[in-house]
């Protein structure tokens, strides 16, 4: 089939874009913030918090103690844990709120976006800025999509945070054996 070689093609362009123009000192701070906090909570909303939540496996299978914001069973947040907000467009009204709450019990606030000069990444104390085009974004920065909406970052999210993981990996020293010893056993 023609048109699904050329949509494949077009796709690993767009991505293989979109890794070229990663900041790599965002990822750097990325890497540490992720080293030095033990407690991390993390939210995200649609086709980006399924790949936060996917990301929050993967950080639990790394020992860290990870809480999807939204469980019932998340504790209270406090000092020294880490709130991380997945945020394309930098201004999701409830990802406010959440990282005002987070601010108000002292926790260091980390957005990953793709649109950094929105109210949400601007009051964050770190960022990370993803030059993928998302939904309803507007930072010229970004790399262009001919994906509909917000598709490329969505996507990106997925290979990105799979990247971060094998980076931290290997800087912390983990074994495989490590990370499947704390994979669920009750399938």
């Amino acid at each position: 089939m023609e048109q699904y070689e050329i949509l494949y093609k077009k796709l690993l362009k767009e991505h293989e874009a979109v890794f070229a123009a990663q900041p790599q000192e965002d990822i750097e701070a990325a890497l540490n913030l992720f080293e030095q906090h033990t407690r991390i909570f993390v939210t995200g909303a649609g086709r980006e918090g399924i790949a936060a939540r996917a990301f929050s496996m993967r950080l639990m299978h790394l020992g860290k103690e990870v809480h999807w914001l939204w469980d019932d069973t998340t504790p209270g947040m406090g000092e020294g844990d880490l709130f991380v907000a997945v945020n394309g467009s930098g201004r999701i009204g409830h990802i406010d709120y959440l990282l005002d709450e987070a601010g108000k019990r002292g926790a260091s606030r980390f957005v990953i976006t793709g649109a950094p000069m929105e109210r949400t990444p601007q009051e964050a104390e770190h960022v990370l800025f993803v030059p993928a085009a998302v939904y309803k974004g507007k930072d010229a920065r970004c790399v262009p999509s001919e994906q509909p909406m917000g598709n490329l970052f969505e996507q990106h999210l997925f290979l990105l945070f799979d990247l971060i993981i094998m980076m931290l990996i290997d800087r912390m020293h983990i074994a495989p054996e490590q990370m499947e010893m704390r994979h669920r056993n009750i399938e």
